[in-house]
């Protein structure tokens, strides 16, 4: 029993420990080659105008789509109850107002969750006859948000956004490691999108 008990726990710290340090090592991943599209998972807005982590997201992207990785950039999330905006749609916005033509902006205003959302997107894209894709978010939601849109469907690299509330401490960054290591394992276990456990917003 005791054996079997050690073996247990064990087997659990390798696991957490192992998908901890995937976490870590994706989060430094940045894949610039060519796509698609550039999909930005959305964050919180309001009224309109997206929060800081959600424009450090957008930042990236425009940089993104202005060095030629895609010639689309989509922006996704749906609305809370109240919202005159969906995060997609303000997301687009903010772009837009940045630079980004009309034409190179996709909007996918579906999902209240990061694979909600990156559902929508497949479907969307894939009536487009694309199917390669680059996400941006925050380093340690990478992981979880290249898996989930690799289930997907999408063909998905990783460029995360290195600027922005999220990164500003170690302690912070500690802390969404932590969090993001626990959501990944539920979604590996459940299928279910877990973003709760995470704390990354999405819808």
């Amino acid at each position: 029993m005791r054996r079997a008990v050690f073996g247990t726990v064990v087997v659990l710290a390798l696991v957490i420990g192992g998908t901890a340090f995937r976490v870590w090592q994706v989060a430094r991943v940045d894949d610039r080659a060519s796509a698609d599209v550039i999909v930005v998972l959305g964050a919180a807005q309001y009224n309109g105008k997206p929060s800081e982590v959600f424009q450090a997201r957008l930042l990236h992207a425009k940089m993104l789509y202005e060095t030629g990785v895609a010639k689309t950039v989509v922006t996704t999330g749906g609305n809370k109850a109240g919202d005159r905006f969906t995060e997609a749609d303000a997301g687009a916005k903010w772009l837009r107002e940045a630079g980004v033509p009309r034409a190179s902006t996709m909007v996918v205003g579906e999902g209240s969750d990061t694979l909600g959302s990156l559902r929508a997107v497949a479907a969307a894209v894939e009536k487009r006859g694309w199917h390669s894709a680059v996400v941006v978010s925050d380093p340690w939601h990478s992981l979880r948000a290249v898996t989930m849109a690799d289930d997907s469907g999408l063909d998905t690299r990783s460029s995360p956004t290195h600027s922005g509330p999220m990164v500003q401490t170690r302690e912070r960054q500690a802390m969404y490691i932590y969090r993001e290591t626990g959501a990944l394992l539920f979604y590996l276990l459940t299928r279910s999108p877990a973003d709760e456990i995470g704390g990354t917003t999405v819808g």
